[in-house]
């Protein structure tokens, strides 16, 4: 309880904590678009369940990991070398997470693509296992996010606490915008085939930082902002001409 008034009077605590929750928030974007692209893919009336449910028990999990903090951070140490690149946990862990993202954005770019070859076997996927896949799935990603975004966290604060309330806003915000988002996807066919994009971008990314390949935050998210803002006037023409065809009935 001392340590925590005591972070409330350090100005420097609340400077690391807004930085903390905007960074948060902003890793928090790659997640959610997978999410809300996974759980498209189910009944509309399970839809917000598991997003409610995936996010949930990402949440728990995150705190989890906190509780661990100590030993996330060892993740950080070398396990063996290859190509002159030292292997830690963590690079073994965004691998993987970074090659399952690609293996997921390209199957659903085949399935937008060419959505008659395997229908059937993929509507009675979706139906009958698709709900505990989605949740297993969200869980799956968010673990490779979580241990990012904490050893991130750790260099840039030692305190415990701000790391905790970090967490839970951007897992709020996460909670709140999880369902505005699906629903704008699902009424906007090209946006998702843009989505599945920055999916594969994330995944390549994931995997680069993984060999050991620095890729600049900035540089991924400034490409993701300029694509969504060419998208979103693509969206006013279309919808000015539209308006323009149904005036001129």
């Amino acid at each position: 309880m001392q340590e925590i008034m005591t972070l409330i009077q350090d100005p420097a605590a609340w400077v690391a904590l807004i930085t903390l929750v905007v960074m948060e928030v902003v890793l928090g974007i790659d997640n959610l678009i997978f999410i809300s692209i996974l759980t498209n893919k189910l009944p509309p009336e399970h839809r917000e369940k598991a997003r409610k449910i995936g996010i949930g028990l990402a949440l728990i999990m995150r705190l989890a990991l906190l509780g661990t903090v100590a030993w996330i951070v060892q993740l950080t140490e070398p396990l063996f070398e290859a190509f002159g690149h030292g292997f830690s946990w963590k690079d073994l862990i965004l691998i993987a997470g970074g090659l399952f993202l690609v293996w997921k954005a390209t199957k659903e770019i085949h399935h937008t693509v060419d959505p008659v070859d395997h229908q059937e076997d993929f509507i009675a996927t979706s139906v009958t296992t698709g709900f505990a896949s989605a949740i297993g799935q969200i869980l799956l990603l968010d673990l490779v996010f979580s241990v990012d975004s904490i050893i991130t966290a750790v260099g840039m604060t030692p305190h415990l606490p701000i790391m905790v309330i970090a967490v839970i806003a951007a897992v709020t915000v996460m909670l709140v915008a999880a369902t505005p988002l699906a629903n704008f996807i699902e009424k906007n066919p090209t946006i998702v085939m843009l989505a599945l994009a920055f999916l594969l971008m994330i995944g390549t990314t994931l995997i680069a930082e993984g060999m050991g390949f620095h890729v600049p935050k900035g540089y991924v998210y400034a490409a993701m902002a300029f694509s969504a803002l060419v998208e979103v006037l693509n969206m006013f023409a279309r919808n000015a001409r539209k308006r323009k065809r149904e005036g001129a009935h």
